[in-house]
């Protein structure tokens, strides 16, 4: 088969042997590859995948089941979509069957590569570790990002009126039609959101520049949950603040939890998030799609910041 490798800051689509399936796994043809700012880290140099994970770069795909391990009730011709440690950006991949899901009804292949990474980890943030109760309100930096535009659609399904920061007026537009109530554009000043404040959940993908104030615009019992470090990973806090208001830190990975975690948080979101996609109230944003022959014009313009969704590399034309 061949896969995307990262190599010295570019990529390259190498051969690769096909991986075995065992016991309770699956092998999808790939079909399409989401693409995640954890990939453009991998192919710097600077984020390894864990341990017996594959090499190759893709958190997740979508795609069609070829081959069924012992012991999976998956079938083989299932339209499915994975949530990967690494690897989905290859013309197969073998996957713990329990890290699978059926592609929605109504959707695509290529729209379905677009959902497991980010609707896990806007899930796993804000409804399972953050506790998110009807009503309170969230606030979501980078919100126009792929979490961010699932987490927006998520507040609004469960019924948490939310707001955002973001890096343009027509992102901050983007952000609400899909149904931020407000938010504002960082180059215009971060200190507007005190009009919104306080906030009972924050989800920040930033980290140091915006520590200060995120402590400040929390409520009393506030959460503060930290998935990402693109402003720095030092901070200076008034402790005081942490104190007096009973705010909880929480740092947030996802990639490197074990398979039970993450079969525990699929089923999670299979019962609860996937029928809001039959439903229609939850939808993929594809902002565009690139051949997987193009995939570094397509590592670029993720890496410029500019994007509003999610952009998708398309593997196998044929499945599309």
């Amino acid at each position: 088969m061949k896969a995307l490798q990262g190599v010295d800051g570019h990529v390259e689509w190498v051969e690769a042997p096909s991986p075995t399936c065992d016991v309770g796994q699956v092998r999808i043809r790939v079909a399409a590859a989401g693409l995640n700012r954890a990939d453009l880290l991998q192919r710097a140099g600077l984020y390894p995948p864990p341990p017996g994970a594959s090499e190759f770069l893709g958190l997740e795909c979508a795609g069609v089941i070829s081959e069924v391990g012992p012991g999976s009730s998956w079938q083989v011709g299932d339209r499915v979509c994975a949530l990967l440690a690494g690897g989905g950006m290859a013309e197969e991949v073998v996957v713990d069957g329990r890290h699978v899901l059926p592609v929605p009804e109504g959707l695509s292949l290529v729209e379905a590569a677009a959902l497991p990474e980010v609707y896990s980890t806007a899930w796993l943030n804000l409804f399972q570790l953050a506790a998110l109760k009807p009503g309170e309100k969230v606030l979501l930096h980078a919100g126009a990002s792929g979490v961010g535009s699932a987490a927006i659609q998520l507040c609004k399904a469960f019924g948490n009126p939310c707001w955002v920061s973001v890096g343009s007026a027509d992102r901050l537009a983007y952000c609400q039609e899909l149904g931020a109530v407000g938010g504002v554009v960082r180059t215009e000043g971060l200190e507007a959101l005190n009009d919104f404040a306080p906030f009972d959940v924050i989800l920040d993908p930033v980290g140091a520049n915006y520590a200060p104030l995120n402590l400040k615009l929390l409520a009393r019992d506030g959460r503060w949950v930290i998935i990402g470090l693109m402003g720095g990973r030092e901070a200076q806090l008034d402790l005081a603040q942490v104190l007096a208001k009973r705010v909880q830190v929480l740092g947030s990975t996802l990639r490197n939890r074990d398979d039970q975690f993450k079969a525990d948080l699929l089923s999670d979101l299979g019962q609860q998030v996937w029928p809001l996609f039959v439903e229609g109230r939850l939808k993929p944003q594809l902002a565009r799609t690139y051949a997987v022959r193009d995939a570094e014009a397509a590592f670029a313009e993720l890496a410029g910041n500019q994007v509003s969704g999610k952009l998708v590399l398309v593997v196998d034309e044929s499945l599309v």
